[in-house]
């Protein structure tokens, strides 16, 4: 049978190349795929409790069984850390957009008067890292997936806070200082409740969706170290790492 494998971020630099096509036996696993890639890409076996798998689209763990066409993916962390154009919209939680992001507009559009609370967040593109000098950063995505996962996040972040209306806002592409990279809108009756769902949203964004930054600087350029990805979701790579399966 035949997959496709895509490569994102460092793990595309490294690959050279943004897929693959791989002959696999009937029954194999994910962790075969991993297992193939590590003794082509010889950095990848360093970086594997750090990186998690997908298959179509959804996180997945090293025994998942492969079918013919499956499309499987290697993520390294994505891009937290603490350190009228082309888009993919789902309905009115989370999408991706590559045009500058209005948040003034999407937050008017989004308040209610039943609403005593609206809380925005934007993530801005600084002009430094660590004291150097950044002249600009891109932003790529496994981008099926990743509207996938905003609009979820949102939907989990109403429920769990008990708001109204959740909304994210992600670029991708180049971006210069001082534009908005993601934004934030929290709508609800009560600010604390808000106040809570923002910060929850943002922070947990920035370790399971599947967004990637570059950084730009005058003397090269480096992709963000990510946070971890959370234990359910890398776990079965980490015991294929420490179990050093080939």
């Amino acid at each position: 049978m035949q997959v496709r494998v895509l490569f994102f971020g460092a793990l595309r630099d490294w690959s050279g190349c943004a897929s693959d096509s791989l002959s696999l036996p009937e029954g194999a696993t994910l962790g075969d795929v991993v297992s193939h890639y590590e003794q082509r890409i010889p950095k990848l076996k360093q970086f594997l409790p750090s990186i998690a798998l997908s298959l179509n689209q959804q996180y997945a763990q090293t025994d998942s069984v492969l079918h013919d066409k499956d499309e499987v993916a290697l993520l390294p962390p994505v891009s937290g850390g603490n350190s009228a154009a082309e888009r993919e919209i789902l309905p009115q939680r989370g999408f991706l957009v590559r045009e500058r992001i209005l948040t003034d507009e999407l937050a008017r559009a989004l308040r209610r008067p039943e609403d005593g609370a609206v809380v925005v967040f934007e993530g801005v593109v600084r002009n430094n890292t660590r004291g150097r000098l950044t002249l600009y950063l891109d932003y790529e995505a496994y981008e099926a997936m990743a509207a996938q996962e905003l609009h979820k996040l949102a939907v989990q972040a109403c429920e769990r806070f008990a708001v109204r209306e959740v909304q994210i806002v992600h670029r991708l592409g180049r971006m210069e200082i001082g534009e908005t990279s993601v934004a934030i809108i929290v709508c609800s009756a009560h600010r604390g409740a808000a106040f809570d769902a923002c910060r929850w949203t943002i922070d947990t964004l920035k370790k399971i969706v599947p967004i990637w930054k570059k950084e730009y600087f005058e003397d090269g350029a480096v992709w963000a170290d990510g946070e971890p990805f959370p234990d359910e979701i890398r776990a079965s790579v980490k015991e294929h790492a420490k179990n050093g399966v080939d």
